[in-house]
């Protein structure tokens, strides 16, 4: 089984038969995609996906434990594409070497009363020496960090690689995808519409209230009470809590996430490969607000990034939202930053 067709913006998927995946997979180019954190709630169920994408030859996994088991057993799925595992730093190298796509979810996962920047001690850590290694061994590749907080961990990213020398804006992107998926699948709850066909804009950051969805922008137009409004959006920002809770301290979001970052990913490739007007949500260096880092609508193309949209017209409650969120987000970003410069 494998990815077929590109259903809609910002890529929903079916399965196909095998047969149809080597077809697709001889039509298109070919990629290595290096998955760090490959052994944890989200890099298991993504690596699956991973393996079923057409455009992907080799997978190459990525963690500190466990992830040749991980490997051997996705190396089963009969699709193209070659798995490898590895582990440990010693061959985090090797896991790196030539890859054009590398994916970051490692770290730790949210609990039951913690934000996501109670996670920042431990994941700034993480994403600091696995990008230190990043630069060093695949310095051209793009780079899609899921490691919370997202807000944080990206500038994080950032300044390893201005700092080697090898920093380029337009490969480094946070994934905000999730965000996407669930304002899309709560207003398709809402009002009896059909999720395949629905589209959110979402902006901002990737924590709490400065996640703003602009269901003003929803594709196909939906008319909205404004006490549905604010119920959408509050739900779209507490998304992650509602999993935490629901998991009763078993757990975060693992396997929405890693659809997410399945799509985001595979978007990501769409553009590598030349194919045009490939749209997604994504927190990328910006300078569409005041802020060096933000969420909103980007292309995406050969070189990564290609362009940053702006943020078209806004209802009245989403400007007062997004007035609010700036503070909070700026502060993320200046802790990432902090961290950055003093480590």
């Amino acid at each position: 089984m494998a990815f077929c067709g590109r259903l809609l913006p910002l890529a929903r998927r079916t399965l196909c038969s095998s047969a149809a995946a080597s077809a697709a997979k001889e039509a298109s180019n070919s990629y290595k995609v290096a998955l760090l954190g490959a052994a944890g709630g989200i890099g298991q169920p993504l690596g699956m996906l991973m393996k079923l994408n057409p455009a992907i030859d080799r997978l190459s996994l990525y963690d500190i434990m466990a992830t040749p088991g991980v490997a051997a057993d996705l190396s089963h799925v009969n699709t193209a594409a070659k798995v490898s595992g590895f582990v440990g730093d010693d061959q985090l190298g090797e896991a790196l070497a030539g890859s054009d796509l590398v994916i970051i979810p490692a770290g730790v996962p949210r609990k039951p009363g913690m934000t996501r920047d109670d996670l920042f001690k431990i994941n700034a850590g993480i994403v600091k020496g696995l990008c230190e290694a990043i630069a060093k061994h695949c310095p051209q590749a793009l780079v899609n960090v899921i490691s919370n907080p997202v807000n944080s961990t990206v500038p994080i990213a950032a300044g390893v690689f201005k700092k080697a020398g090898t920093y380029d804006p337009r490969r480094l992107f946070g994934v905000t995808t999730l965000d996407v998926v669930r304002a899309r699948t709560f207003l398709s709850e809402k009002k009896g519409l059909n999720p395949a066909g629905v589209d959110v804009p979402v902006v901002g950051g990737h924590a709490g209230a400065t996640i703003l969805p602009l269901f003003s922008q929803a594709v196909p137009k939906v008319d909205l009470t404004q006490a549905e409004v604010e119920e959408l959006t509050k739900r779209t920002q507490e998304g992650g809590t509602e999993v935490v809770q629901a998991k009763a301290g078993k757990g975060s979001a693992t396997l929405s996430m890693a659809y997410a970052g399945a799509l985001f990913a595979d978007a990501c490739l769409q553009g590598l490969s030349g194919k045009k007007d490939v749209i997604q949500c994504a927190y990328v260096a910006s300078q569409i607000t005041d802020l060096p880092f933000f969420a909103s609508k980007v292309r995406l193309g050969k070189g990564g990034l290609e362009e940053v949209y702006d943020l078209g017209p806004l209802s009245d409650y989403e400007q007062k939202l997004l007035a609010e969120m700036k503070e909070q987000l700026k502060c993320n970003i200046d802790k990432g930053i902090k961290f950055g410069q003093e480590n």
